[in-house]
């Protein structure tokens, strides 16, 4: 366990490492990305223009979230003509989306997306949010997957539903509550009344790391984590991939957890891939970690530096980890690069490195 505990330099000049990685041959594995157009907001960009931008590399999926703060601004007004735009522009790039409904939690920082004339009083920590505990906001979020449903089902781009992130883990690391197991059934279950066609996603957090393996197991006590939560109500189970994220900092330096192999990782990567072998059962990584998890809410941007939690090679290295196991028989359905917001923003400060080594998976995968 100590050799995954590493204290380096929070930043370092550049190299020419990801012009030199080889590529993971990808097979049948489509490629992505996700896009957060609040994450834009927050580095300073136009989230119509990055999107834009990311749009035109030759990418498969994107995801796409039905945010349900930013479409329900007030008690009865549902305007969603943000995400109706950024449907329009994906499928007028010609990829096909999943579409993430929420309700509740929803992926990008800060994962919890309720309208405060919903919930009057924050959730209590170290709780588990029922339907008994909270009976009008688990009503109301049912309702919230509906109307996203109803209103995007007719689009023969969306390819899959995914209901809540991370559905039943603990909120970041900044809250202890969760949600139970039988307010994210009730709304698959809407979902699935709605639209018998379309699968429905789930996703959840793979452990790279002792340390946070046993965090885990920890937090999500009693019911279990949201991957295996996933393997039960999902048809397609999403693995959020992270191989390296800072714990503190302190000056110039940093403390990191980094991947090394765990026995954890692999004992739940041969689970998945038991799960996936069965009929109508399909695995793919939701978010495989392509910027920086620093010790910082937003990913630092220091001028002439790269940050060591995630450099552009890395970007490469974790596409390999994770489709090395799927060329030695776990089938990945699709691979998902997690930070391409953060790229454009690079590229806006003349370093092209991130966007270009994501193209060099796209053309040589």
């Amino acid at each position: 366990m100590l050799a995954e505990f590493r204290v380096g330099r929070s930043s370092r000049r550049p190299n020419q490492d990801w012009r030199l990685r080889p590529i993971q041959p990808r097979g049948r594995t489509e490629l992505g990305i996700s896009f957060r157009p609040l994450q834009a907001e927050a580095l300073g960009l136009d989230p119509e223009v990055t999107l834009r931008a990311l749009l035109a590399y030759p990418f498969h999926l994107v995801r796409l979230a039905a945010y349900w703060s930013r479409v329900e601004t007030a008690p009865g007004r549902f305007d969603a003509s943000e995400l109706d735009r950024q449907m329009e522009l994906a499928e007028g790039a010609g990829k096909r989306i999943i579409l993430s409904v929420g309700a509740i939690k929803n992926f990008g920082y800060p994962e919890f997306f309720v309208p405060p004339h919903h919930l009057r009083e924050p959730l209590a920590e170290h709780t588990l949010v029922s339907e008994a505990s909270h009976p009008a906001l688990s009503e109301a979020a049912v309702e919230q997957v509906r109307r996203v449903v109803e209103r995007y089902r007719g689009r023969r781009s969306i390819i899959a539903w995914q209901v809540e992130h991370e559905a039943v883990d603990p909120l970041g690391v900044e809250h202890s509550w969760r949600l139970s197991r039988g307010v994210v059934a009730r709304e698959v279950a809407a979902v699935r009344a709605l639209d018998t066609y379309r699968p429905v996603l789930m996703n959840g957090f793979l452990s790279t790391t002792t340390p946070v393996g046993w965090m885990q197991r920890w937090r999500t006590r009693g019911q279990g984590d949201s991957l295996q939560l996933a393997q039960g109500l999902a048809d397609i189970v999403g693995i959020d991939y992270y191989s390296r994220n800072a714990v503190l900092a302190w000056g110039s330096r940093s403390l990191y957890l980094t991947q090394r192999q765990a026995l954890e990782q692999n004992r739940r990567w041969r689970k998945l891939a038991g799960w996936a072998a069965r009929p109508r059962h399909r695995l793919i990584v939701s978010e495989g970690q392509a910027e920086p998890w620093e010790a910082e809410t937003v990913p630092p941007d220091r001028p002439g530096m790269v940050a060591f939690s995630c450099p552009p090679e890395r970007l490469i290295d974790n596409y390999n980890s994770c489709l090395r196991p799927a060329a030695s028989g776990v089938h990945l359905e699709a691979y998902l690069f997690w930070g391409a917001e953060y790229w454009v923003q690079r590229q806006a400060g003349g370093d092209g490195s991130y966007l270009a080594a994501f193209a060099r998976v796209l053309d040589e995968s």
